[in-house]
């Protein structure tokens, strides 16, 4: 398959040095911000949206360490449309800032997704590499609410995926966590074997009967790994409020859901050569408990 010319590139992951040799459909879950659990990445692979060294990858292909694996997309793959209103941040004729609700996936098999919904929503770019559709460039949970960036040319699509590789797009996050937790933190466990990285900011906090404190947090994530604010906070004692998956006790508020909103984005606009620093307000169920923030 010609990965240059028919399907268009939208990340690209460079193997570390591996301690011993693992299994392309076994590796490659987690390395991609798009596509994060282990059925995707396999069915990703099947499809020929996966090279190594800019071949086709198969489930098979061993990585070794150093290996360039790049994931792909057709962009002339025809997508339903949904009549889902959604809230734009920000949106200019190259890329696009939207709140992502609660209670929908981004992108994926469903048809009721917010990628589907995107083109209902944004002004069609008039741009000559104008996309199809609009793009998701990074993902968040279905439970999760705030900011998600969006491309609607490939060359922009390009440029972010190469930001948010470089580490250069700043993403500040805010949850309510359980119990007491210190004024400042870094966590550094591992997730699914590979280095993950979070900070942490203590915000406010009140106290509660049942919890101690419930505390509001800033997070910034220094990598992406699936999951990775959720574990990282339940590896220390202190699970988002809401978190059914990660905290061993399932308390939740009835109806409320998670409490982590994706609460800004920060970089460097490919095009304009601006700043571009954008906030998603925060849902009610967060200024309820905290009424300043």
């Amino acid at each position: 398959m010609d990965f240059n010319t028919t399907l268009l590139k939208i990340e690209t992951h460079v193997a570390p040095s591996l301690d011993a040799k693992t299994r392309l459909q076994d590796y490659a879950v987690g390395i991609f911000r798009t596509i994060v659990s282990r059925k995707g990445i396999k069915k990703a692979i099947k499809n020929g949206l996966v090279s190594v060294n800019s071949e086709r990858g198969y489930t098979g292909d061993w990585i070794m360490g150093g290996e360039v694996i790049e994931l792909y997309r057709d962009p002339n793959l025809k997508k339903p449309d949904i009549d889902l209103s959604l809230e734009v941040l920000y949106e200019d004729d190259h890329l696009a800032i939207i709140f992502k609700p609660a209670g929908i996936v981004v992108s994926g098999n469903k048809k009721f997704t917010i990628e589907n919904a995107l083109d209902f929503n944004l002004k069609k770019s008039d741009q000559p590499d104008a996309l199809p559709y609009p793009e998701p460039i990074h993902r968040l949970d279905y439970p999760t609410t705030g900011a998600l960036l969006i491309g609607k040319t490939t060359s922009v699509v390009t440029a972010l995926n190469k930001l948010f590789e470089a580490r250069t797009i700043s993403k500040i996050y805010l949850a309510v966590v359980l119990g007491t937790i210190d004024d400042f933190g870094i966590i550094t466990a591992d997730i699914d074997g590979k280095p993950s990285k979070t900070e942490y900011k203590k915000i406010a906090a009140i106290p509660s009967v049942k919890y101690e404190f419930l505390n509001l947090l800033e997070l910034v994530p220094f990598t992406g790994r699936r999951h990775q604010l959720r574990k990282h906070l339940a590896g220390i004692g202190n699970p988002i409020f809401g978190d059914t998956v990660y905290n061993k006790e399932g308390e939740f508020m009835k109806g409320k859901g998670l409490y982590l909103h994706a609460f800004s984005l920060e970089f460097d606009h490919p095009v304009i050569e601006e700043k571009i620093f954008i906030r998603a307000p925060l849902p009610k169920k967060f200024t309820k408990l905290f009424p300043h923030a």
